[in-house]
């Protein structure tokens, strides 16, 4: 739903009950919650009105939830218990520190498992009815992973989870209780009598950049912003490669990053709360991924989409070394990460025929998932036929990092003609597929990854539409062979601001900050790093949710 661009109506001075700083999904709901509260609301971004949703408008629209009437139809048998089990194994939690993240994870788990459902079905958001099975994990009952599905799809993705919030902040905009400006680029906090009132900053030139590219930074004029209380949701830093590079762990970050979002996600506000005394923390936890290919229609600068793998797939590093188990596609994505890293490249590959990347090969956002996107089911159907013109079939044409052979030595030329180097060899990786496909044939073998495979294609959803069934790769039938460069895809802060359960900010005493608030990824997702070291998957979106909805009511009871 389209906003009113109000940016001339209010001058260099603006007052308010409530600021809200980004006007991405958690801005928005913090904002349309504290308008329902009865609070005047002003909402601040630095781009303009075309970029409205943030990140969230690219997204694919995945929600993290448990024991659902989705999960049940499917036969899959979920609880809270289990759900906080696996994040728990997940997160890893063993700093100082976490212990107010872990206390968001056990409410947030709390949430997904009871109100979050039913609390989105009244604002007529949608659920597709095939729950997806991501971040699969593979290291025993005690480890990383899901142990069930629990990736929800909004239907419509991720503009149709905006709906209902760019609703409600419209409402508030005709009946005059919330103002919205863009290319308003805040730099500062100020304070009054202790208690953070208000925020100042620069009024960037008017931009005709479309939703997602990169604007201008040119200042033309001054603002301030008076309030009660701010709440700070500007994001991470995933569009910002150097501060990704300062923050990576052991300073090992790769040489060449794809971005897996705009620009605009800088980062660049965070320091402005630390200098107040705001306790910034877990900057060395990020969520990027290995899995990034070439958009050959970039929106952004180095824009990649990450490919949502199914399990089939060979995944080898640049030298041609297959990852060791449990690192198969769709398992693990921080330990492949790391694993790729290690090697000292900054990619890696993805080898398979055609019947595999048609069969098991998404695309992550909106903009990918047009039938989703569009609610339009027979365009969803379609996908399921042969010689569809489906996303995955555009990049198989178009897209640079795809490359097709007749053969492992003609597909191994073709590699590293790609890469620029001789490191696959030819030999190896023929040796490579003639093992896995004698593996497919005994019906049984020791192969984990053909046990996995076999495994997931007992949940009816992978069955239907995300596990091929078992086959010889270099079979000419399901032909022909491809392999694809994966590139490392920046996306997710998992640290943040500091946060308590009201989502008040804490100072390094861990003491609130009076009227200052944080959600969505500016606060880890809820106290500075929620997610611990890893993310379950479809848990950014909710942690959007449920920390804007927090911090919306807190700052609204405050003032």
């Amino acid at each position: 739903m389209p906003l009113q661009d109000r940016d001339a109506d209010h001058g260099n001075r603006i007052l308010a009950d409530v600021v809200v700083v980004g006007a991405g999904l958690s801005g928005l709901v913090a904002a349309a919650t504290a308008y329902a509260a009865g609070k005047r609301v002003a909402i601040l971004d630095q781009e303009s009105a075309a970029s409205l949703g943030g990140q969230a408008h690219w997204s694919f629209g995945g929600l993290f939830m448990v024991d659902t009437p989705e999960q049940r139809r499917l036969g899959v048998r979920d609880s809270a218990e289990l759900a906080l089990s696996d994040w728990m194994a997940s997160a890893g939690f063993d700093r100082p520190h976490d212990a107010m993240a872990q206390q968001w994870a056990e409410s947030y788990v709390q949430f997904a498992a009871g109100e979050k459902r039913a609390w989105l079905k009244s604002l007529d958001v949608g659920i597709f009815p095939l729950v997806q099975w991501a971040e699969r994990g593979g290291y025993g009952p005690q480890g990383h992973g899901n142990t069930v599905p629990r990736f929800h799809v909004t239907w419509g993705t991720g503009p149709a989870l905006l709906e209902p919030f760019l609703a409600k902040v419209q409402e508030g905009v005709q009946a005059g209780r919330v103002s919205l400006h863009f290319r308003h680029r805040a730099t500062s906090l100020t304070t009054t009598a202790g208690r953070v009132a208000g925020v100042t900053g620069q009024i960037l030139e008017p931009s005709t950049a479309v939703r997602g590219q990169a604007s201008s930074r040119s200042a033309v004029g001054d603002f301030e912003a008076r309030a009660g209380a701010v709440v700070v949701t500007t994001g991470g830093i995933g569009g910002n490669h150097e501060t990704v590079r300062r923050q990576w762990p052991g300073n090992a970050a790769p040489l060449d990053m794809l971005s897996g979002v705009p620009a605009s996600v800088d980062g660049d506000f965070l320091p402005v709360a630390e200098s107040l005394g705001a306790s910034l923390v877990n900057g060395d936890r990020m969520w990027h991924y290995p899995e990034g290919i070439h958009n050959y229609d970039p929106v952004w600068p180095k824009h990649g989409i990450r490919i949502l793998p199914g399990p089939s797939s060979l995944w080898l590093d640049a030298d041609g070394q297959q990852l060791p188990a449990p690192l198969f596609p769709g398992f693990d994505s921080l330990g492949a990460l790391r694993h790729i890293v290690a090697t000292g490249h900054s990619y890696s590959w993805f080898v398979l025929n055609r019947t595999i990347a048609l069969k098991e090969l998404a695309l992550s956002g909106s903009e990918q998932n047009p039938d989703l996107t569009g609610r339009d089911v027979s365009l969803l159907v379609s996908r399921l036929k042969p010689g569809s013109d489906t996303p995955i079939q555009r990049f198989l044409d178009k897209g640079i990092d795809f490359i097709q052979g007749s053969s492992p030595h003609d597909l191994a030329g073709k590699m590293n003609a790609l890469a620029g180097n001789q490191l696959v060899s030819a030999d190896h990786l023929d040796a490579l597929v003639r093992a896995r496909d004698l593996q497919v044939a005994s019906g049984l073998g020791k192969d984990p990854q053909l046990a996995a495979i076999r495994a997931a294609r007992r949940f009816a959803t992978d069955k239907l539409m995300r596990v091929a069934p078992p086959h010889r790769l270099a079979d000419p039938a399901h032909g022909p062979l491809i392999a694809i460069r994966l590139s490392v895809l920046t996306r997710k802060s998992l640290g943040g601001l500091q946060t308590d359960l009201r989502s008040r900010v804490l100072d390094q005493e861990d003491r609130a900050i009076p009227g200052l608030y944080a959600a969505g990824e500016a606060a880890g997702f809820g106290g500075g790093g929620i997610h611990g070291y890893r993310a379950l998957e479809g848990t950014f979106l909710g942690g959007c949710l449920f920390t804007g909805r927090a911090a919306g009511r807190h700052a609204a009871a405050s003032v």
